[in-house]
Parts: structure tokens; C-alpha cells; sequence
């Protein structure tokens, strides 16, 4: 994955230092209410809304994972993959380059990710950081949108202020790039901090953290169905050192395309 698996829960009005913060980093404190989810996951099974034979397999990394062979972890079947790029204003993570090119040319469709930190500045501020240092976006195939990762406390903005704080952040991102960011969050988080906010449902696909075997994930209120799903902190691929997060996508590798290359 791309920390530690056994962090002990962040305290819920604190965030991660500069520069920690990963995808799952506060899951631990976001996913502290799920109820466990008694369905298992058997690769072959028809549940609704996946086919866990068809729907794309993926990772997220960052510096955490170290030196990643891409072109083995693309023999391994993984078709897509996000990797931190930014955090705040000021962070960029060390492996992003070698992680974002060596993935390019293994021909994984790729993304990079903004860890967020309302904490620090305002949602456009921490949109331009992103756009300019990786957040950036080309029709090849091989590119997919940028990923708001939040996650973790509330960093002591109100409901409103949080709906607000994101909507910035969307609107200068989908000005710089022309996309509509991801959203990487998980239920808890959004239902706690955003009020279960139904703005961002019409705007920004889903990318939903619930590390289960159930055959498909709890989604935050707000949100109809989800678009990725990491499913799991503790996966292990080929090319990759020690555990990994694991995504699966939510349709067929063509919807995963039209994503990457925004066509309908």
C-alpha cells in the first residue's frame, strides 16, 4: 500500500505532517463505523454492478513502495494505476516522475493524485500546486484525470466550509485541465465532513475506500454508484515491494478509456 497498513488512528481534529499523507493514510480513523459487510469476494461471482473477471485491476503508489518495475507489474495484469504527485502547496512527492514515466511506457493507464490538506490553503491554491507538478492531463490512451485525495479530519472546517473548499479546488483544476477531478474518499469521511454532500455526485466520479471482501464497497451519501474501488491496503503484485493498495474499476477496460480520454 502506500504506508503502513497498522497506523494508529489520526486524532480527529490533526492531520498527517507535510508530506505523509498516502491514500488510506486515515482510513483507519474514516472507516471506524463500517459495519462488517458478511459477502465474500470470489473472483468468477456475479455481484451487482461487477464483474470481477472483466472490471480492470489496479494499484495507487507513492515514494512508500520505493522502485516499482512497471513493466512487471503490467505482466501481472494490472491495467491502471494512480501515484501521488502533491500535497498542500508545497510537497511533491520524490517518486512521482519515475513512477508517472515508468508506468507511460509499461502502457499502464495512469494517473497522478493530490493528497489534500484544507489546512494549509485554499482548495485553488492546492489545484494549481497539482495542475502544474503532475496534475496535468493529454488524450493518449495512457492518461486518466487527477484524483482529490481527502481523507483523515475534518481539519476544522465546517460542512459548508468543506463543500466549498472542494468545489474550489474542482473548479480551478477542471479550468487548468479541462477535466472533472476524481474524488478519493471514503464514506465515513465525506458523510462526516462534507454532511453527506450531494454537490460533487453530477461533477466528480468516484473513487470509494472500503477495505473488504464483500463483493462491492459501502458508498458515501451523496454519491449513486462508485467508479473505482479500493478494496484492499494489504494487496501484493509482481514488481511491487512489500503490500500495495488494490483498485478495481467499475466498468469494462473501454469505460476505463473513456475515462482516460473523456469521450462518452
Amino acid at each position: 500500500m502506500s504506508g503502513t497498513a497498522s497506523s494508529a488512528p489520526l486524532p480527529s481534529d490533526s492531520a498527517v505532517p507535510l508530506g505523509k499523507g498516502y491514500m488510506g493514510v486515515g482510513y483507519v480513523q474514516d472507516g471506524k463505523d463500517f459495519k462488517p459487510d458478511t459477502r465474500q469476494l470470489h473472483l468468477g461471482k456475479k455481484v451487482p454492478g461487477v464483474d470481477l473477471l472483466a472490471n480492470p485491476m489496479g494499484v495507487d503508489v507513492s515514494h512508500y513502495q520505493g522502485t516499482i518495475n512497471w513493466g512487471s507489474v503490467r505482466a501481472a495484469g494490472i491495467e491502471f494505476a494512480w501515484m501521488k504527485a502533491t500535497e498542500g502547496t508545497s510537497y511533491k512527492d520524490p517518486k512521482f516522475s519515475a513512477n508517472y514515466l515508468g508506468a507511460y511506457n509499461a502502457r499502464v493507464i495512469r494517473g497522478a493524485y493530490h493528497f489534500a490538506r484544507p489546512d494549509v490553503s485554499g482548495g485553488a491554491a492546492q489545484a494549481d500546486f497539482f495542475a502544474s507538478n503532475g496534475g496535468a492531463w493529454s488524450r493518449d490512451n495512457l492518461t486518466l484525470p487527477g484524483v482529490l485525495d481527502i481523507e483523515g479530519s475534518c481539519y476544522g472546517k465546517s460542512a459548508s466550509a468543506m463543500q466549498s473548499w472542494i468545489l474550489d479546488f474542482y473548479n480551478r483544476y477542471k479550468a487548468r485541465t479541462g477535466r472533472d477531478v476524481v474524488i478519493y474518499t471514503s464514506p465515513s469521511w465525506w458523510n462526516s465532513c462534507t454532511g453527506g454532500w450531494t454537490g460533487m455526485s453530477a461533477r466528480s466520479p468516484l473513487w470509494v475506500a472500503h477495505w473488504t471482501t464483500a463483493g462491492s464497497p459501502s458508498i458515501p451519501k451523496g454519491f449513486p454508484y462508485w467508479t473505482v474501488w479500493q478494496y484492499t491496503s494489504t494487496g501484493s503484485v509482481s514488481g511491487i515491494s512489500g503490500n500495495v493498495d488494490r483498485d478495481r474499476f467499475g466498468g469494462d477496460r473501454s469505460r476505463l478509456l473513456a475515462l482516460a480520454n473523456n469521450t462518452p
